[in-house]
């Protein structure tokens, strides 16, 4: 049974009779997509050309430019670099030949005359390298696919959450600065969320206690690098036409990985209808 169907080989031999021979035995094997090239420059086009070779059986000895020039110019350019190539020779027989033959970046020295069996097993193992390569990055694709897929659909359900939340929700920098809110705080304050960004903490919101206005925001930090938290606090939100809303407030602080304070979320719910106003007393 043949194997390897849509794999791509490319053969470089300056001989046709090589070439031949070559095609016939892979073909007797592997169904395999095969490319000819008798230059080492004719090699290059068409491995720049076609996308997907797999793999470049290459041989040393050829006039103009031989195996190793060849090699050396697939292994700097982007498309082709990665691409392995096994190196044929009945000449280049030396260890210093074949040592350069790994270093021009060859993944396999073979000697002429080629034992069919040989080759056809180190073409099967690179291809068969290869594939599992293939199975590892679909099997890692489809976990990053549904781990991206989780992700969204868990931000999906915060947002939802915090759009449809009853409660205020500000998200404040360290300076008081309001950075986001929620659609309850901006029909709360009468703001849209773009008119609430160019405000501060402090121009929509003011503590029960008026001898506290002006300095709460300072005394917030130092409690909340302390605590982390601060919560069920009764205060006031100061809408656009000016009105006061009574809430019940909370904060949160939220650290970077220095333990700074990077973020400052706040809660209120308004309490309208359930404290007395007193301003209205």
């Amino acid at each position: 049974m043949k194997r390897y169907s849509g794999f791509k080989l490319l053969i470089v031999d300056d001989h046709e009779h090589n070439l031949f021979t070559l095609r016939t035995l892979v073909e007797r094997h592997m169904d395999v997509e095969i490319f000819e090239a008798t230059s080492g420059q004719q090699a290059l086009d068409i491995a720049v050309k076609v996308p997907g070779i797999d793999l470049i059986i290459l041989d040393v000895q050829m006039p103009e430019m031989d195996g190793f020039q060849t090699a050396s110019m697939l292994k700097i350019r982007k498309k082709t670099k990665d691409i392995p190539i096994i190196f044929l020779t009945a000449a280049f027989k030396t260890e210093e030949f074949q040592q350069k033959g790994y270093e021009v970046g060859a993944v396999d020295y073979l000697l002429k005359p080629i034992d069919d069996n040989q080759l056809i097993n180190k073409i099967s193992t690179y291809f068969r390298l290869i594939e599992k390569e293939r199975q590892l990055n679909r099997v890692l694709e489809q976990k990053v696919a549904e781990r991206t897929a989780e992700l969204a659909a868990a931000k999906l359900h915060l947002e939802n959450i915090i759009t449809y939340m009853g409660e205020a929700l500000l998200v404040l920098n360290p300076e008081g600065g309001i950075e986001s809110a929620n659609p309850a705080a901006c029909r709360m304050l009468d703001y849209t969320e773009s008119d609430l960004r160019s405000l501060w903490i402090s121009d929509v919101f003011e503590e029960a206690e008026e001898e506290q206005a002006g300095a709460f925001f300072g005394t917030w930090l130092e409690a909340l690098i302390r605590t982390g938290a601060i919560s069920r606090i009764e205060a006031r939100f100061i809408a656009k036409d000016g009105r006061r809303v009574p809430i019940l407030f909370a904060r949160t602080a939220v650290k970077d990985q220095d333990g700074k304070i990077s973020h400052i979320i706040c809660i209120a719910k308004d309490m309208t209808g359930y404290i007395r106003d007193e301003d209205a007393a």
